[in-house]
């Protein structure tokens, strides 16, 4: 299976924004953004005019980057939001943020999405008391999604227990037991990340 092993870093910097893939060192004065905001590369300023073709590219990758997908499995979410009725761009989106791993990321469990899908991975979180260790699980309205019994003395977990962690109004998180829950289906606005949804359709859509 494809993987990119290069720095994280250089990703935010060639999608211009703050993937958030690198955890606490995102919002420190560490992050790369922040320190060299410049496109990567020995002549990062001369680089014609993007074409609107490289536009929409730009925008899938960042939302793709941003995620940790490959382009087979991010079409895939793309084909399946176009099935379904409403806003082809909404949906898709929805369906992202409802990944397992996402939601563990939301709901504080892993300071970065690839922690958090690592997470799941190693078979830590029980989703209805069940292990599930598939990172694209979709979960839905009335899910729980809990920390093994067994993982919650590890010293990531004690750590979230006394943090004070800020969780999107789809979700609900009770930190003492490491319990959350899904109370509705995220919307467009519950979505952080600066995405223009309907330039990725369109590249698509062609």
């Amino acid at each position: 299976m494809a993987k990119y092993i290069n720095a994280d870093c250089r990703l935010c910097r060639r999608e211009g924004a703050k993937l958030f893939l690198k955890g606490e060192r995102c919002t420190s004065k560490k992050c790369a953004m922040e320190r060299r905001p410049s496109t990567p590369g020995q002549h990062p300023n001369s680089r014609k005019k993007p074409t609107g073709y490289a536009i929409q590219l730009r925008e899938k990758q960042k939302v793709k980057r941003a995620y940790g997908l490959l382009e087979k499995q991010f079409r895939g979410y793309y084909a399946e939001a176009a099935r379904m009725k409403g806003k082809t761009g909404d949906i898709m989106l929805s369906l992202l943020e409802r990944r397992l791993d996402n939601v563990c990321y939301r709901l504080g469990l892993g300071a970065s999405r690839a922690q958090a899908r690592q997470i799941v991975n190693h078979g830590h979180i029980l989703v209805n008391g069940k292990k599930v260790n598939i990172p694209s699980y979709q979960v839905r309205v009335g899910d729980e999604i809990s920390v093994r019994e067994k993982s919650n003395k590890s010293p990531l977990f004690a750590a979230i227990k006394d943090a004070r962690v800020i969780v999107p109004k789809w979700l609900e998180f009770d930190s003492s037991k490491l319990v959350g829950k899904v109370t509705v289906l995220p919307a467009r606005e519950d979505i952080d990340l600066t995405i223009a949804e309907h330039l990725i359709i369109e590249l698509y859509s062609k």
